[in-house]
């Protein structure tokens, strides 16, 4: 019998594959960190040791919140840019990843809507955590599409509108927490069984665990 720790080996080696085949890294993860520096305030100048003028292979793995695939590549693995008090929207240059699997810009002041076009901006994605900003709208129906993710956590924000239901559909959804926002309507029925959820503190959510839902 194939246990879960197998499954999960198999799951990364094989995204592995799927990323390296169909993307190209080193100069467009340079500019991805660029972009990302750029575009969002750092008033505690966490990102200042973010030197570009160094070109050797692998110099951004050394960067602050940055772990690549190999330490000798200039491509980007997962960011890890909590608790940093960052400002700005979440940054669209961050599609320069192209082989980003995990993104925690958690415990900082990010604010504006989550982009519409999620799925296409970090679509190798596994683990996305945006909890404990300011990021306000809904939370976007193209999340969906991000196939490949175990983790969502949105909690502490100022969401508002209905859950997609089509988030039920996600193979590898292991985590979705969304606690401490306004969302309403009804929560996704996850059947697999395997989702660990939290809508706490969304007094508009209804369904599974939660109040019923109106007939209409």
């Amino acid at each position: 019998m194939v246990k879960g720790s197998q499954i999960f080996t198999l799951s990364v080696t094989l995204l592995f594959f799927i990323i390296c085949g169909k993307t190209y890294g080193t100069d467009t993860d340079i500019f991805c960190l660029k972009s990302i520096k750029d575009s969002i305030e750092d008033p505690y100048k966490y990102l200042q040791s973010w030197n570009f003028s160094n070109k050797t292979e692998g110099f951004i793995c050394k960067f602050i919140g940055v772990e690549c695939w190999h330490p000798d590549e200039n491509r980007v693995l997962n960011l890890k840019l909590s608790h940093m008090s960052l400002r700005g929207p979440l940054p669209h240059g961050i599609e320069n990843c192209t082989s980003l699997t995990g993104l925690d810009l958690s415990g900082n002041n990010l604010s504006g809507s989550i982009p519409e076009n999620i799925a296409t901006l970090v679509p190798f994605i596994t683990s996305l955590d945006l909890s404990s900003n300011q990021f306000s709208g809904a939370i976007p129906l193209s999340l969906a599409n991000c196939t490949y993710i175990n983790t969502i956590k949105l909690d502490q924000n100022h969401l508002s509108g209905q859950i997609p239901q089509q988030l039920a559909l996600l193979p590898r959804l292991r985590t979705f927490t969304v606690s401490n926002n306004s969302l309403m309507g009804p929560v996704p029925n996850f059947t697999n069984g395997h989702v660990v959820v939290n809508y706490s503190n969304n007094e508009g959510l209804c369904g599974p665990s939660l109040k019923p839902c109106p007939n209409n």
